[in-house]
């Protein structure tokens, strides 16, 4: 699976009004784990900034000057997001700013929803945590993910964040590996597969732990996701019939 994912900053909060992106940032994970393929670039917008946007990220016209300008990166940018699963907070904000710059190239360019899935976090965030506060700060402490270098907004910087929030959401990062087969505590068989150790008859039973309400939400929320990328085909969700 190949997700990707997404900040931006902008002149304002409103692109209905003429305001543009002035930078994206963006992070590349596949099978959940992060690959250094990053995304990141500033833009020159040919327009003020905002004083409350700038207060937010810090960045000034000035420094935008010799930066290029959305038309010069849009292609490298779609063939960057194309067929990845987008992941973004609050995401019809970054949506739609990134919609109303590529209607400025014209229609062949189409709606990001034309080239990519979207997961919304903040969407996500307030199923699992009803009336509490979920902005990327509130996350970070709730999943104790160090962001004291977060001074001012940044896109790149905010992306990285939210790859990290995401995977706590949505049960950490894991993976599967067979190293150690063979050993006492990892047998295998004869196919070198593995295989099953006999527990001792004096071994304790085992503690049951039953998941909370917190983490069948975020199951659930999981559920949903793996049913949409795959188009109706998550088998979880599925009801077993007789026979089967």
């Amino acid at each position: 699976m190949r997700q990707i994912v997404l900040d931006t900053e902008t002149t304002g909060l409103e692109p209905s009004q003429g305001h543009r992106i002035i930078e994206i940032g963006a992070v590349e994970l596949i099978n959940r784990r992060l690959t250094g393929n990053n995304f990141h670039q500033y833009l020159q917008p040919d327009r003020d900034i905002d004083a409350g946007a700038q207060e937010v990220h810090g960045i000034t016209l000035e420094f935008l000057a010799d930066k290029p300008r959305f038309h010069d990166v849009a292609q490298t940018f779609l063939d960057y997001i194309k067929g990845a699963e987008l992941i973004i907070h609050n995401a019809p904000f970054d949506v739609g700013f990134i919609n109303h710059e590529f209607g400025l190239l014209g229609d062949d360019w189409g709606k990001v929803v034309d080239h990519c899935e979207v997961i919304d976090t903040l969407v996500m965030a307030r199923q699992l945590h009803p009336g509490q506060k979920n902005n990327l700060d509130a996350l970070c402490k709730r999943y104790e993910i160090d962001n004291s270098h977060r001074d001012l907004h940044g896109a790149l910087l905010d992306s990285e964040i939210l790859a990290d929030v995401y995977l706590a959401m949505t049960g950490g990062q894991s993976a599967m590996s067979f190293e150690g087969l063979g050993s006492s505590s990892n047998p295998v068989d004869e196919n070198g597969l593995p295989g099953y150790a006999k527990l001792s008859a004096e071994r304790k039973p085992l503690r049951v732990l039953r998941a909370s309400v917190a983490e069948l939400e975020a199951h659930q929320v999981r559920l949903i996701a793996i049913d949409k990328a795959s188009g109706g085909e998550c088998l979880w969700n599925k009801e077993v019939t007789a026979g089967n």
